[in-house]
């Protein structure tokens, strides 16, 4: 039995991760949870897990969690705030932690985890896009495993088990094309809230929706892909592929095109994070070939996804620009979804934010800098934002 620590368990990725611990409970045991701010939904976790441990993010929550597992005969120790989300991601004996919050906030619990000796299932892509230049040496420092828990990664990783490094040619990033794949790009200024977070194969986040409908998205796995399997920028490739049966692909060197099939469902991904190098037998729908019908792919339409070549721009400036890029795009999400900027102003404003990032003695930037040049794109793009005109 592996045990588990589950950061993020309210989100997409904690439920369906908290699925498959359900319907493997000789394989797996939750030992720590760390939540937002779906209390409601903490506590049921709280009550069907039983977990040795429990953060929550608003402190001002905390009475109330405590009140609510009040009758428990064996309460878990209750913590709030962000060190209180880091003392779980580093408490006790569990052997692999899950980082599922979304965004930049979960690059100090997946740190803290690291240095307490865990092994990371990554579902959170930002604490190497922000943070690769501390998170890398940490975990050869710490001698522990990064293992992708998102589909792509997980299915390039899966096509690489076996092949020798010097081997691999290309990675092949699969992108469904998101909610406007289909969208002639005039129509994009009439873009709402609602026409974006409709996703035609995932059901997900609404951060990560609205960034598959930019691409960002696939900018962004880009960015991983280099520092996840050390390959250069030239070496990374994006498809469309509107199905999402095919997760990713890897080229050889003779040419040899290896792939990774499924259905749209993150559970497998998840799985193969926590149980590799092993292989659990499941009793979920195997992919019939037939009944997906065909399988297309296109060359993503580079006018209608700036996003794409603004993170290829990005990844090869390195340093802390990375985290500039996902900060502001992280802010600029924001404000969509809060209707206060058009969908088509998302990829000016990340634009304008990154053009006025100030890169010197940046290059090899500690966590303090990519954690002040974080704050400073998140304010950034407020200002931009407030401008009149954006280019």
């Amino acid at each position: 039995m592996k045990k588990i620590t589950l950061l993020g368990s309210t989100g997409s990725i904690g439920t369906q991760t908290l699925d498959i611990v359900a319907q493997y409970p000789e394989q797996f045991q939750i030992v720590g949870l760390a939540a937002g701010r779906n209390l409601e939904l903490l506590t049921e976790q709280i009550k069907r897990f039983r977990p040795e441990i429990v953060a929550i993010s608003n402190p001002e929550q905390l009475p109330e969690l405590r009140d609510a597992i009040s009758a428990l005969d064996s309460p878990p120790q209750l913590l709030a705030g962000e060190a209180g989300v880091c003392e779980v991601a580093a408490y006790g004996d569990s052997e692999s932690v899950v980082t599922g919050i979304v965004g930049c906030a979960g690059l100090l619990p997946t740190i803290s985890a690291i240095k307490a000796g865990k092994d990371i299932a990554l579902a959170n892509k930002e604490t190497l896009i922000a943070g690769a230049p501390v998170v890398l040496p940490l975990v050869e420092q710490y001698g522990v495993k990064l293992l992708p828990a998102d589909s792509e990664h997980s299915a390039i990783f899966q096509c690489l088990q076996g092949v020798p490094k010097d081997r691999l040619r290309r990675i092949l990033l699969t992108a469904s094309g998101g909610s406007f794949r289909d969208w002639p790009v005039e129509k994009l200024k009439d873009v709402t809230v609602a026409d974006a977070l409709k996703h035609p194969n995932w059901s997900m986040g609404r951060k990560i929706t609205i960034d598959s409908a930019t691409l960002m998205n696939k900018g962004l796995e880009v960015i991983e892909a280099h520092y996840l399997f050390d390959v250069d920028y030239d070496q990374i490739d994006i498809v469309i592929h509107p199905q999402s049966i095919i997760h990713s692909l890897i080229e050889l060197q003779d040419t040899s095109v290896l792939a990774q099939l499924g259905w749209p469902d993150m559970r497998l991904p998840l799985l193969y994070a926590l149980s590799w190098p092993e292989r659990v037998a499941t009793d979920w729908e195997p992919l019939d070939l037939v009944k997906s019908g065909d399988l297309t792919f296109r060359e993503p339409d580079h006018q209608k996804y700036p996003c794409m070549n603004l993170a290829y721009a990005v990844g090869r400036a390195g340093g802390a620009m990375p985290a500039v890029l996902n900060a502001a795009n992280e802010q600029a999400v924001a404000l969509f979804l809060d209707e206060k900027i058009t969908f088509l102003e998302i990829p000016q404003v990340i634009e304008r934010v990154c053009n006025c990032f100030d890169m010197r003695n940046l290059a090899a930037p500690n966590l303090e800098d990519i954690l002040a040049a974080d704050q400073w794109a998140r304010q950034e793009v407020l200002t931009q934002s407030a401008t009149p005109t954006l280019v």
